[in-house]
């Protein structure tokens, strides 16, 4: 048999059929042993062959077909594995609010480097416009024209009003798409805005440590009403980049990749090297410092952290 798999617990997976009937499935214990670097060998999104076990209603998964794309991250608590987030992904949308939580730059550009790599677009979803100061709106102005100006699809919405969301649920429509971002950025909540029927369980920020809580525990594939399917997922507190050589990071980067074609030196690496292309883009505010900065994190292996004179670029 045939299917999607439309959610993952680690040990089982649900697996929907053409005929939309949901299969719980287990791996075959084969898949353990081919040197797979993945905590999760088999993530939502998947296609995957199975067959039903006898006398039982659960099935074993035998084989899981060709990825098209897929988003990863390093494994939270085994820096050398990777965790698949989601597999075979039509478009991603990130959301990201300015405060209450705060998403970093880093944040932001980790998840954009690691959809370039896969050829994912993106589509940046400013949430929580509703509830914006001066100083929040001009924080997002400045961060959402360094993100149009290199090319990103920027729409500010607000999921608990409704704003805009038309023009998200547009894109949607007949794809399968991914909804990610820290947790307490509104994700949930955005999807039962858009599918009122799912009623995904939300919570409110802690107020302790402007940090969301998290209420997705596994990624889960939801079908949509209007057409297509939406990858809800667990809120991410840090994105660590995995599987990348140095020499590649900034073609993932679109701003860098058209300059770097002008530095000196064909294999410059953009940090200490002389008549860089990237480094005069600093100079000349064709490159953002905030996404330098990023870049400089992902090259020396840094883990992700703040710097707020870098948040928007100035």
């Amino acid at each position: 048999m045939n299917g999607v798999v439309v959610k993952s617990t680690g040990s089982w997976y649900l697996v929907r059929t053409e005929d939309r009937i949901v299969h719980k499935c287990r791996i075959r214990g084969k898949f353990r042993m081919e040197g797979i670097k993945s905590t999760n060998p088999v993530s939502v999104g998947d296609i995957v062959d199975f067959d039903l076990e006898p006398k039982k209603e659960t099935g074993v998964i035998d084989k899981i077909h060709e990825r098209t794309n897929y988003i990863v991250r390093k494994s939270v608590n085994l820096s050398k594995r990777t965790h698949i987030i989601a597999a075979n992904i039509d478009r991603a949308f990130l959301l990201v609010t300015i405060d209450n939580p705060s998403t970093s730059t880093s944040f932001i550009d980790r998840f954009l480097v690691s959809a370039e790599a896969y050829h994912i677009p993106v589509t940046i979803l400013f949430n929580k416009i509703d509830s914006f100061n001066e100083e929040t709106k001009e924080l997002k102005n400045e961060l959402e024209e360094i993100y149009t100006n290199i090319g990103y699809d920027c729409i500010e919405i607000s999921a608990k009003q409704g704003i805009n969301l038309d023009e998200v649920k547009e894109l949607m429509k007949d794809k399968v798409t991914l909804f990610s971002g820290h947790s307490g950025v509104g994700k949930s909540t955005l999807v039962n805005t858009i599918e009122p029927g799912l009623d995904l369980k939300t919570l409110e920020i802690s107020e302790q440590h402007k940090q969301g809580q998290h209420t997705t525990t596994f990624a889960e594939m939801h079908p949509l009403s209007f057409g297509g399917y939406i990858i809800d997922t667990p809120g991410i507190k840090g994105f660590g980049m995995v599987d990348f050589e140095d020499v590649e990071i900034a073609g993932y980067f679109p701003e860098f990749f058209e300059l770097k074609q002008n530095c000196k030196f064909h294999n410059c690496m953009h940090i200490d090297e002389p008549k860089c292309a990237i480094k005069a883009g600093l100079e000349n505010d064709t490159v953002a410092p905030s996404r330098y900065f990023s870049y400089l994190q992902i090259i020396k292996g840094e883990e992700e952290h703040f710097r707020q004179d870098v948040y928007t670029g100035k």
